[in-house]
C-alpha cells in the first residue's frame, strides 16, 4: 500500500502561512545548504518551472508520483499563470468551487477527497503521494496521513493558518529523524503510530 506524506513548511509555532495563507517569509531561508538537501531528498516537490531553472528537470521522482493540494494552495499557482505547477507528477486538487480543470494534468476532486486518497493509496507502485497543502485539506485527511515531514522555519507567526484546519483530535506519530541546518531550519520526519 502506498503512503500519504504531508510534506509541509511551517513556522516554529505550527503555522503554514499568515492569516491570509501567505508563507513568503520562509523564502529567506532557502540557502545553498538547505536547497541542496531539498533538491537531493525531495526533488519532485520542486515546481516544474523551478526544476527547469535549477537544472534538475528530468531528475527522476524519488519519493512521490502524485501531489494533492487544496484550492487555496493551487490558487497561488493559478495566479502565477501556472495551471499545472507540478507537471512532472499526477496532480489532484480538492475544490468545491472549480467546476472544471484548467489543465489536462490536473484532476479536480469536488467531493470525497478521503475516498479518492484511499483509492490512490491502494494502487500498486513504489512511489507515494505528497500532500502539499493546505490547512483544510490536511484536516480532512488527518486519518489518512502516514508520514509527516515538517520543515520548521525559525520564525514565530503568533497566528495564521495552522498545519491542520480541523477540530480537536489527538493523532499520535513517532519521530523517525531530525535534520538541522545552519540557517536554523529543522526538518523532522514522523510516521503514524498504528
Amino acid at each position: 500500500m502506498r503512503k500519504l506524506t504531508y510534506y509541509i513548511a511551517c513556522s516554529i509555532d505550527g503555522f503554514i502561512g499568515d492569516p491570509g495563507g501567505d508563507a513568503n517569509s520562509f523564502m529567506a531561508f532557502l540557502d545553498e545548504e538547505y536547497l541542496a538537501y531539498m533538491n537531493a531528498e525531495y526533488p519532485e516537490t520542486i515546481p516544474t518551472e523551478a526544476r527547469k531553472a535549477l537544472g534538475c528537470d528530468g531528475v527522476p521522482n524519488k519519493r512521490f508520483d502524485t501531489v494533492i493540494q487544496g484550492r487555496g494552495s493551487y490558487q497561488i499557482a493559478l495566479d502565477a499563470g501556472l495551471p499545472s505547477p507540478y507537471g512532472h507528477l499526477r496532480e489532484i486538487v480538492a475544490s468545491r468551487t472549480l467546476t472544471e480543470s484548467p489543465h489536462p494534468n490536473v484532476e479536480i476532486v469536488h467531493h470525497d477527497i478521503v475516498g479518492r486518497v484511499r483509492a490512490l493509496k491502494a494502487e500498486d507502485g513504489d512511489l507515494g503521494i505528497w500532500l502539499c497543502g493546505g490547512s483544510q485539506i490536511a484536516g480532512e485527511l488527518i486519518d489518512e496521513i502516514d508520514e509527516l515531514v515538517i520543515k520548521a522555519y525559525p520564525q514565530v507567526y503568533g497566528s495564521g493558518m495552522p498545519m491542520f484546519g480541523s477540530g480537536f483530535a489527538i493523532s499520535d506519530f513517532t519521530l523517525d529523524a531530525v535534520r538541522s541546518f545552519g540557517n536554523g531550519v529543522v526538518v523532522r520526519t514522523y510516521h503514524r503510530k498504528r
